[in-house]
């Protein structure tokens, strides 16, 4: 009986015969198995017809039959994905792939509240949080860039680091991979006094030269409002699912409904809604009490006929988390149920680009 290592050493003298290197250092071997005297290898293809299709069947079929004349050898074609084409044909031309090429980013949701001051990057670096509780891969782009808030929340100040692929965002105490313009800054309470364009190019950076590496979702902090900074998200960067936040009062809710009025124009899928800042509760008696009035949420979330996700309470010690830079090491439990659903939901989303506005 043959054994793996013995099968990949075989093919390590399997050279592709265009690019004259080796099929496994071109990382197109994705797999061996072996079944009694059968042995059945994963041939990765940059499409799975190429004209020299059959000749890198038969090499690898020759390669491993000479082990022993009693194996039957099977190939297994497999195509690859887009990203995964583009840096092999990086390699084989000898160029240093981009951070965009080897980036593996599975699902991209955004934050998005059309009305400031709502807490829609606190509701963004919790719902981070708590996927990461959950045992995901997370990173965090915070495309608020005139108003950069994910560095505070998350006790970050250290600048990234430059790699060869691009840059390479700072990481978080539990491993939260995190971009924003404050930590290109010499000081943080430096101004980014920015036109639309420069904005709309600095985010499509933050997705393009970011070494994000291989995450199972970015989370992405929008601005407020529905201008160029939202607009170059949903257009620039393919999203899984936009989540809308307000709070109870009315003009929250219909400046939220204007973000879902564009988010729907554009296409781009509504996860749902958070009412956040929804209630207070008495440290002393208990009694929950409406600070900004009568949740509005659940009503507005019927009329955009999108799910609502629930109502996070007004809480200092949330504020006093945040302000410390340990948004992490906040315990509160209110956005548990939110991010349940959200997490949920990810193995059925699928990315895409929004449409034209």
């Amino acid at each position: 009986m043959v054994s793996e290592a013995e099968v990949l050493e075989r093919l390590r003298g399997v050279m592709h015969p265009e690019i004259q290197q080796s099929l496994v250092s071109l990382r197109l071997i994705r797999g061996i198995t072996i079944h009694d005297q059968t042995v059945t290898v994963g041939l990765a293809l940059p499409f799975k017809e190429i004209p020299i299709k059959d000749d890198l069947v038969h090499s690898v079929q020759e390669a491993v039959g000479a082990l022993d004349p009693h194996l039957s050898v099977n190939v297994d074609l497999i195509e690859m994905a887009q990203h995964e084409r583009a840096a092999f044909m990086a390699q084989a031309e000898g160029r240093t792939p981009s951070a965009r090429v080897v980036n593996k980013v599975s699902h991209v949701i955004a934050v998005l509240s059309g009305k400031g001051g709502v807490g829609k990057s606190s509701v963004a670096g919790l719902l981070a949080v708590a996927l990461r509780h959950r045992g995901l891969r997370i990173g965090v782009l915070d495309a608020d860039i005139t108003g950069p808030s994910q560095p505070k929340l998350f006790g970050l100040d250290q600048h990234p680091l430059m790699s060869p692929l691009g840059i390479r965002p700072v990481e978080t105490g539990l491993g939260i991979k995190v971009m924003s313009i404050n930590l290109l800054l010499e000081n943080a309470d430096q101004a980014v006094i920015w036109r639309g364009p420069m904005i709309s190019k600095a985010i499509k950076q933050f997705w393009d030269d970011v070494v994000w590496g291989d995450l199972d979702c970015l989370v992405v902090d929008l601005p407020p409002g529905t201008s160029d900074a939202s607009l170059t998200v949903m257009q620039s960067i393919p999203l899984s699912g936009v989540v809308l936040v307000t709070s109870p009062q009315d003009l929250a809710g219909m400046i939220v409904r204007k973000a879902a009025g564009m988010a729907a124009q554009l296409g781009a899928p509504i996860l749902g809604l958070v009412e956040n800042m929804s209630y207070v509760t008495c440290p002393d008696c208990g009694r929950t009490i409406e600070v900004f009035g009568p949740s509005q949420a659940a009503a507005t979330a019927e009329m955009l006929s999108v799910p609502f996700l629930g109502r996070l309470p007004l809480d200092p010690e949330l504020a006093r988390s945040c302000d410390l830079g340990g948004i992490e090491a906040y315990r509160g439990s209110d956005f548990d149920p939110i991010a349940d659903h959200i997490a949920a939901l990810l193995p059925n989303l699928q990315m895409t680009f929004s449409a034209e506005a």
